[in-house]
C-alpha cells in the first residue's frame, strides 16, 4: 500500500530547527522568555545553548520516519519543561492570564509532540495509544487557551490585525476567536474535528502570513518579530499534525471521540 504523506510534522520539526538557529544567533531565548521565570543565575547562557541544541536536534530526528518517535519524545520533553517553569508565575498571579496563556502555547507544542510520537511508535503499543490521547486532548485545552487568550484582550489582538485589511480590526480579532472557540468545541467532542483542526491549520497560517511574515522586514534586528515567526509556525505544525492524526485515525478505521481514540493500525506516512 502507498503511503500518504503528511507534512505536518516536517513544519513542526522544521520550526524547532528555527527556533534552535535564532536562538544562537541571538544569544538569548525568544520574547517568550522560556527559561525567564528561572531568573538570572551563573552560566545562565549556557543552559540556553544547551536547550536550543536539543530542539535543532529534536527538529531534525523529527524529519526522519526512522527517527520521528525520538525526534518528538525529545521536543516533547524541552517543550513540556518550558510549559512547566510557567506554573510558579501562575501560581504567583492566578488571576492574570498571560502565564496561563505561555503554559498552553507551550503545551500546544508538547501536545503536536506526543502525536507525532503516537504515529511513530508500535502501533499495539498502550504507551502510544495513551500519547494519543494525551496528545489530542491537550491540544484541545489549548486551543480553548487560544480562545481566552484573544478574548481577554481583544483590543490587543485587533491591534496586530493589519489595517489594509478590510472590514477592520476588530472584525478578525473577534471573527477569530469565535473560530478558535469552534474548533476547539469540534475537537473535544470529536464532531467535525478533522475539518475543524484542517480549518484551524490553515486561520493559524493566515497568522503567519498577514501579522508575523511582514514583521521582521520591518525590523531585523529585534528578536521578538523572529519568534512571533517561528512560534507561529511551531503551533501550525502542531495544529497540523492533530489533522494528519486524525486523517490517519478514520483511514485505518480508528474511533472518532477524542476519549476512545485509538493508535491507527495502518502503516506510518
Amino acid at each position: 500500500m502507498k503511503m500518504k504523506t503528511h507534512l505536518g510534522r516536517h513544519v513542526f520539526g522544521a520550526a524547532a530547527m528555527a527556533f534552535g538557529i535564532i536562538t544562537l544567533v541571538f544569544g538569548g531565548f525568544n520574547g517568550w522568555q522560556q527559561i525567564d521565570p528561572l531568573g538570572n543565575f551563573p552560566q545562565r547562557e549556557m543552559l540556553v545553548y544547551l536547550a536550543a541544541a536539543v530542539e535543532f536536534a529534536g527538529g531534525i530526528l523529527i524529519q526522519f520516519r526512522k527517527t520521528a518517535s525520538a525526534g518528538a519524545l525529545t521536543l516533547a520533553a524541552l517543550y513540556l519543561t518550558f510549559a512547566l517553569l510557567w506554573v510558579p508565575r501562575i501560581i504567583v498571579t492566578p488571576l492574570v492570564y498571560d502565564p496561563w496563556g505561555n503554559f498552553f502555547e507551550q503545551f500546544s507544542l508538547v501536545s503536536g509532540a506526543l502525536l507525532t510520537y503516537a504515529m511513530y511508535a508500535q502501533r499495539d503499543s498502550e504507551r502510544a495509544a495513551r500519547a494519543a490521547r494525551i496528545g489530542y486532548t491537550g491540544f484541545g485545552i489549548c486551543v480553548i487557551s487560544f480562545t481566552l487568550e484573544q478574548l481577554f484582550s481583544l483590543s490587543g489582538t485587533a491591534s496586530y490585525v493589519p489595517k489594509w485589511i478590510p472590514p477592520g480590526q476588530m472584525f478578525w480579532a473577534v471573527t477569530t476567536t469565535i473560530a478558535f472557540a469552534l474548533a476547539a468545541v469540534a475537537l473535544l467532542s470529536g464532531r467535525s474535528a478533522l475539518l475543524a483542526s484542517r480549518l484551524l491549520t490553515v486561520m493559524i497560517l493566515g497568522f503567519g502570513l498577514f501579522v508575523w511574515l511582514p514583521a521582521p522586514f520591518a525590523d531585523p534586528h529585534k528578536l521578538f518579530n523572529w519568534a512571533g515567526n517561528i512560534q507561529n509556525l511551531a503551533i501550525m505544525g502542531a495544529a497540523w499534525i492533530a489533522a494528519d492524526f486524525l486523517s490517519q485515525n478514520q483511514a485505518a478505521g480508528g474511533l472518532r471521540q477524542p476519549a476512545r481514540l485509538s493508535v491507527p493500525s495502518a502503516e506510518p506516512y
